[in-house]
């Protein structure tokens, strides 16, 4: 009889091919959700469709089953196709062949499925007859993580290799990275980050469920990445410079061999990683599973731990930077995080925060009780919603693009003072790849308004932000001599001029510190004193040939860079 079937052909090939996913595999069938494959059925005589009982069975985790959506039992039915539940039509005959095409919703959860098929009249019987990975379809309008723009897909999905910008707002570096989420054994690696994520082991049920939800799988990826929660997180991070048991995060270049390194030890932490590290090996997790995303540079980037909008600076009477007090708040010379496309009609039926989401999967303060950050959307940030339910962590991303830096001073008695609010340093040149070319793409313009138009709405603000008296007695700048190049020495020229109608005597101490990107203060390593006597509006010129400060940079783009007072 027809019912035993002697092979069924999954056409790995041809269905990959036309799914976008023949660079992952040819050998093994992966299909993206809401469209359409087919598969062809050897039997020892003809299928007749009206009167032969035949259904495929889908099921992906454990415990699957209909009510959660990780199973699907389905015989040829009207109305398939997009949109619909799982089903199939019979695209195609011959007395001992027939091919069915299989139809996908758009919002089928991601990963590994089992595929059977259930034969017989009175008593059915199951199959097995393979395996199939489905993951998300930004070609497919009815996908959240459709995109638009066919370039775009080809930028943010298909693109293996890119650029992630570094340094400071004044000297932005590129550095390429082999982001290769087509490379053999990505997509198993990348499934298995999923199922042993701590959801997935408390209630894989529920967990297998979720990842329907690109928002879900987003959340749970950001956690994933870091290894500073109760977790089988992928990398460690460190930023003390110490990494003789590991790997200096500045010497990668390629998520694929921090990916392999974890999948290969057991799931064990990858040591060493910092912002740009983490952003990139999480796009690659994203990319492969065919969530539009790009690695994201902020430079002068505030990370504002009691969402206040402040960050404070300490310094002592000579003008070096003091460890914190009173809190972790930092600036750092650049943060890396990621942009990932998606709808969020979780939060919003207009659609008014669809688009790109702020996802940061470098560890720094929790969300829910982990580690991760996001999505945030974009366009909240823009508009300031930080005193609303719009998830995820908009207020803490938001204090990274638009922090004011207030300034503080310590008296040697212990006694402190403010000095300076900077509200216009924080959030510059925020950078992106561009799409289809090498260039720097600043898309500064998404998250804030022009300075003098920050948005107001729903805004929380200190009330503890009063300005310093504008006069000042005596005014100093810092020129550089020559521009600054990484490796070499750096030359800086001060001037000062009194701004009071009497002569001014000054002690002028010339202090250069070392500083990690992420604004924590580490080694002093120049000094000077010099008096000076300024007449009346006069001005003076510490110069370059009697007093220059040399300092040698280890790394421009990895640890430390020279503030002068």
């Amino acid at each position: 009889p027809w019912e035993t079937l002697p092979g069924v052909q999954l056409h790995c090939t041809e269905n990959n091919q036309k799914h976008r996913t023949d660079d992952i595999a040819v050998n093994r069938l992966i299909v993206r959700r809401g469209q359409p494959f087919q598969l062809t059925f050897h039997a020892e005589q003809a299928f007749r469709p009206k009167q032969d009982f035949f259904q495929l069975v889908v099921q992906t985790g454990p415990n699957a089953s209909e009510a959660k959506g990780t199973k699907s039992t389905f015989g040829l039915q009207a109305g398939c196709g997009f949109g619909k539940p799982w089903s199939m039509e019979l695209s195609g005959s011959t007395d001992k062949t027939f091919t069915m095409t299989v139809y996908s919703p758009a919002n089928a959860s991601i990963g590994l499925y089992k595929l059977s098929m259930l034969t017989g009249s009175t008593t059915s019987t199951e199959t097995s007859i393979g395996t199939l990975i489905v993951l998300f379809n930004p070609w497919c309008e009815d996908d959240w993580v459709y995109l638009p723009k066919e370039e775009e897909r080809q930028e943010y999905v298909m693109n293996e290799q890119g650029l992630i910008y570094s340094g400071n707002c004044k000297f932005i570096e590129s550095m390429s990275w082999d982001f290769g989420q087509f490379e053999d054994d990505i997509i198993d690696i990348c499934l298995k980050l999923l199922d042993v994520n701590p959801k997935c082991l408390i209630n894989a049920k529920e967990d297998c469920s979720a990842r329907c939800s690109p928002v879900y799988v987003g959340r749970v990826v950001s956690a994933m990445i870091n290894k500073d929660d109760a977790d089988d997180g992928v990398i460690m991070g460190r930023w003390d410079g110490l990494y003789r048991d590991g790997v200096n995060p500045g010497f990668w270049s390629s998520s694929v061999d921090i990916l392999r390194k974890w999948f290969k030890n057991a799931c064990r932490p990858v040591k060493y990683g910092q912002c740009w590290v983490f952003a990139a090996v999480m796009c690659t997790v994203m990319r492969c599973l065919g969530i539009p995303c790009r690695v994201v540079t902020n430079f002068e980037s505030a990370h504002d731990t009691n969402e206040n909008l402040l960050v404070d600076v300490y310094m002592n009477d000579n003008g070096l930077f003091r460890n914190k007090e009173d809190g972790k708040d930092s600036i750092w010379n650049f943060h890396v995080w990621v942009e990932a496309w998606m709808k969020r009609p979780d939060i919003s039926d207009g659609g008014i925060y669809d688009g790109w989401q702020v996802l940061d999967p470098t560890p720094q303060e929790m969300s829910e009780g982990v580690f991760c950050c996001g999505p945030a959307p974009v366009k909240a940030i823009l508009e300031g919603e930080t005193k609303t339910n719009v998830k995820y962590d908009v207020p803490f991303v938001y204090a990274e693009v638009n922090a004011d830096i207030v300034r503080w001073m310590f008296r040697p008695d212990g006694s402190k003072i403010k000095y300076s609010t900077d509200r216009t340093s924080v959030g510059q040149f925020i950078s992106t790849k561009a799409v289809g070319s090498d260039k720097r793409l600043d898309i500064t313009n998404q998250y804030k308004y022009p300075e003098g138009h920050r948005a107001m709405r729903n805004m929380f603000i200190s009330d503890d932000i009063e300005d310093v008296p504008a006069f000042q007695a005596v005014l100093m700048m810092i020129q550089e001599v020559v521009q600054p190049v990484s490796g070499s020495d750096i030359k800086l020229r001060l001037s000062v001029r009194n701004n009071r109608s009497t002569p001014q005597a000054l002690s002028l101490q010339i202090n250069a510190q070392a500083m990690r990107y992420t604004g924590i203060p580490t080694e002093h390593v120049y000094k000077e004193q010099n008096e000076l006597q300024l007449q009346p509006y006069g001005g003076r010129t510490v110069t370059s040939t009697q007093h220059t400060i040399y300092v040698k940079f280890e790394r421009w783009t990895q640890t430390q860079f020279c503030t002068c007072y």
